[in-house]
C-alpha cells in the first residue's frame, strides 16, 4: 500500500479517537452534575457593647418585669447615652417601673422611655388611655392576706345589709359590683417587694389602688359608703372564658380574616378591660336556711277610709281588711 495512504489512515483514526473522547467527556459532564458542597452562612459578629432590649411589644402602661428585656450586643456606632449598657445599669432596679412610651419588640429600652416609682407622673404613665385611679382601704382578710401585688387582677365585691323597713333581720347580701380590675399600687409600693434572695415577699397593706373607668370609679366610691368592700384575685386563665363570653354576648366583634395583629390586639384590649356588667349576687338565705332571702316588707298598719281623704287608723279588735280597687279599709267584726 501507498505510505501517503496509510499515513492520512492513521491520521484520521487519531482525528476519530480524539473527537469520540472530547464528545464524552462534554456529554458525560452535562448528564451528571457533580454536587458541590454548601457552605453553612457564618454567624454575623457584631462588635459593640451589650444593651437592654425589649423582649416582647410593651404598650403605654405596662409595668415592667424581668421578662421583658434581655441583653443583646449593639453596633458601637449605633451607640446611644441613653441605653442601658450592660456593666453600668443595674436590671434589677427597672422591675416595677412603667413604660411611658411605647417600645416594640427588638427596640432598645431608653431611659426617657421608662418612669420610675416615686418619680413625677409614676401613676399617670402607668394608667391607659381613658382611665382612672381610684384607692380602696382593705384589711388583711379583705385583701386576700397580702397575696395581691401590682400588676394583678381582682373582682371587687360588696357586702352589706338591706333593712327594707320592715320586722325581723335585715336582709345579707354580696354582690360583685366589678370584674377584672388592674391592681396598680398596694399603698404607696408600686412592685413586688423582693428580699435578698430574689424572692417575692408577702407584705400586708391597707390601701389598694385600682385602675377603672370614671363611671366604674364613681361606683367604686358610692359603694365604700354602703357597706364593706372585699377583692378576690384573679387566675390569669379567665382572660379566655372572658374573651369568649364578650363574644357570645355580641359585647367584643371578631375581626375579619386571620390577622394576627388584630387578633391579638383583641385580646389585649379584653385581658384589660374592667367589666361592670352582668355580674352576680348571694343573699343570706343562699348560704343558711336561717337567713332571709328577700327584703323584710313593711305591714300595712293604716288605711284609706272612702271619702275621707287621709289615712285611718286600723281598729282594735277583729276586723277585715277590704280593698276597693286603690282603697283599702278595715272594717271590724263581731262588734255591736
Amino acid at each position: 500500500m501507498d505510505v501517503k495512504k496509510i499515513a492520512l489512515l492513521c491520521g484520521a483514526l487519531i482525528l476519530a479517537g480524539v473527537s469520540a473522547f472530547m464528545a464524552k467527556s462534554i456529554f458525560g459532564g452535562a448528564g451528571t452534575p457533580q454536587a458541590v458542597a454548601a457552605t453553612a452562612p457564618q454567624p454575623v459578629v457584631i462588635d459593640g457593647p451589650e444593651i437592654l432590649v425589649a423582649t416582647k411589644a410593651l404598650p403605654v402602661g405596662t409595668i415592667i418585669d424581668p421578662t421583658s428585656f434581655r441583653y443583646q450586643p449593639w453596633p458601637k456606632e449605633l451607640m446611644q447615652n441613653a441605653y442601658y449598657i450592660k456593666g453600668t445599669a443595674d436590671p434589677s432596679s427597672l422591675a416595677g417601673t412603667v413604660v411611658r412610651y411605647q417600645i416594640t419588640a427588638g427596640q432598645p429600652l431608653t431611659q426617657g422611655a421608662l418612669v420610675k416609682p416615686g418619680d413625677r407622673g409614676f401613676l399617670a404613665a402607668a394608667l391607659g388611655p381613658g382611665m382612672r385611679a381610684v384607692t380602696v382601704s382593705v384589711t388583711t382578710q379583705s385583701g386576700v392576706a397580702g397575696f395581691i401585688f401590682p400588676g394583678d387582677r381582682v373582682d371587687l365585691m360588696l357586702s352589706q345589709e338591706v333593712a327594707g323597713g320592715g320586722e325581723g333581720p335585715p336582709l345579707k347580701v354580696a354582690e360583685t359590683i366589678v370584674q377584672n380590675l388592674r391592681v396598680l399600687a398596694t399603698d404607696q409600693r408600686t412592685s413586688n417587694q423582693v428580699d435578698d434572695k430574689g424572692n417575692t415577699q408577702v407584705v400586708t397593706f391597707s390601701n389598694v389602688t385600682l385602675e377603672a373607668t370614671p363611671k366604674i370609679a364613681e361606683k367604686i366610691a358610692v359603694s365604700q359608703t354602703m357597706g364593706a368592700l372585699t377583692m378576690s384575685l384573679r387566675s390569669i386563665a379567665d382572660n379566655t372564658q372572658q374573651l369568649e363570653s364578650a363574644i357570645a354576648s355580641g359585647e367584643v366583634s371578631v375581626p375579619d380574616g386571620k390577622d394576627p395583629k388584630a387578633e391579638k390586639t383583641m385580646m389585649l384590649a379584653i385581658a384589660s378591660r374592667p367589666n361592670d356588667s352582668n355580674t352576680t349576687f348571694t343573699v343570706g338565705g343562699d348560704v343558711s336556711r336561717f337567713q332571709r332571702k328577700s327584703v323584710p316588707a313593711k305591714p300595712a298598719t293604716a288605711s284609706v277610709q272612702p271619702g275621707a281623704g287621709g289615712p285611718a287608723a286600723r281598729p282594735e279588735g277583729p276586723s277585715v281588711r277590704v280593698a276597693r280597687g286603690s282603697n283599702v279599709e278595715f272594717v271590724p267584726v263581731g262588734g255591736k
